[in-house]
C-alpha cells in the first residue's frame, strides 16, 4: 500500500476543499446570526402595528422557513454543490402544491388580508356573504360568526375579502328604523310628540345624533311616521323592541289610532 500516496491525496482534498467547508461553516453561522435578528424584528413589528397572534406565529414560521432554505442552498453552493436542480425541484414543488390548494391558498390570502387591513375584528356586528353575526373568530383560513339564531356560520376567507362587508359596529352606533301608522283622523303633531316622549324617557336611546320622528307617507291606509332613534351596538334590539312596545301603549293611551288595512265592500242586489 502506497500510505504516501493517500497522504497525498488527504493533503490535496483538504487545500481543495478545506476553505470551502470553512467558508460554509462561516456562512451558516453568521447566516443563523443574520435570520434570528431579521426574525426578531419583523415579530417586533408585527407587536406594534397589532397583527393578530395567529397571523404573526405563521408569517413568522413561513418567513423563517424561507430563510433557512436560502442559507442552506448558500451552504451547498459554497461547498461546491450545484443548487440550480434543488432550486428547480423546489420550483416544481411549490407549482404543484399551489395548483392542488388553489382554493386554501386563496383563503389563506383572504386571511391575511382581513389580519391586516382589519376591516372586522372579533365582536363587531356585520353581515357578508348574506349572513349577519357576530365575529367569534378570525382564522387563517375561515371566519366564524354567530347568527342572531344563536347558529355558527363559518365563511372562507377568500370569498369573504372579496365581497362586500356592512359593519355595524365600526361606528359605534347604530339606527333603529321604525315605521309607525296613525289614523288621518288623528292629530298628527300630538302623536309625534307623543313618541319623542317614549324616546327621550328612554336610555337606551343616544341623546346625540338626536332621533328624527317625521311623518314619511301619507298611505292608503295611515299617515306613516318613520321613527329614528339612535342606540349603541349592544343596545339596538333592546332599542328596537322597546321602542315599539312603549310607542304603542303611549298611542292608546293617548286616544291615537294605529290603523290597519281594511276595505269596503258593497253589495249590490240584482233584481
Amino acid at each position: 500500500m502506497d500510505i504516501q500516496k493517500w497522504l497525498d491525496k488527504g493533503v490535496d482534498f483538504i487545500v481543495d476543499f478545506g476553505p470551502k467547508v470553512i467558508g460554509a461553516i462561516l456562512i451558516w453561522i453568521i447566516g443563523s446570526w443574520i435570520i434570528k435578528k431579521i426574525m426578531k424584528g419583523i415579530i417586533k413589528l408585527m407587536t406594534i402595528r397589532s397583527y393578530d397572534e395567529s397571523l404573526q406565529k405563521f408569517l413568522s414560521n413561513l418567513l423563517g422557513w424561507i430563510l433557512k432554505i436560502v442559507l442552506i442552498l448558500a451552504v451547498l453552493g459554497t461547498v461546491g454543490v450545484e443548487t440550480t436542480s434543488f432550486a428547480a425541484i423546489l420550483a416544481a414543488a411549490g407549482l404543484a402544491v399551489g395548483l392542488a390548494l388553489q382554493g386554501s391558498l386563496a383563503n389563506f390570502a383572504g386571511g391575511v388580508l382581513i389580519m391586516i387591513f382589519k376591516p372586522i375584528k372579533i365582536g363587531d356586528l356585520i353581515e357578508a356573504q348574506g349572513v349577519l353575526g357576530v365575529v367569534k373568530e378570525i382564522e387563517i383560513f375561515t371566519t366564524k360568526l354567530s347568527t342572531p339564531e344563536n347558529k355558527e356560520a363559518i365563511i372562507p376567507n377568500g370569498t369573504l375579502s372579496n365581497g362586500n362587508i356592512i359593519n355595524y359596529t365600526s361606528q359605534g352606533t347604530l339606527r333603529v328604523d321604525l315605521n309607525i301608522g296613525i289614523g288621518y283622523g288623528d292629530d298628527m303633531k300630538k302623536a309625534k310628540d307623543v313618541i319623542t316622549k317614549v324616546l327621550t324617557d328612554n336610555p337606551k336611546v343616544l341623546k346625540e345624533p338626536a332621533p328624527t320622528v317625521a311623518v314619511s307617507e301619507l298611505g292608503d291606509n295611515a299617515v306613516n311616521i318613520v321613527v329614528r332613534p339612535y342606540a349603541t351596538v349592544e343596545d339596538y334590539w333592546d332599542v328596537y323592541f322597546e321602542t315599539l312596545e312603549n310607542s304603542k301603549n303611549a298611542l292608546d293611551a293617548a286616544g291615537i289610532s294605529i290603523p290597519y288595512p281594511q276595505r269596503d265592500i258593497h253589495v249590490h242586489t240584482v233584481s
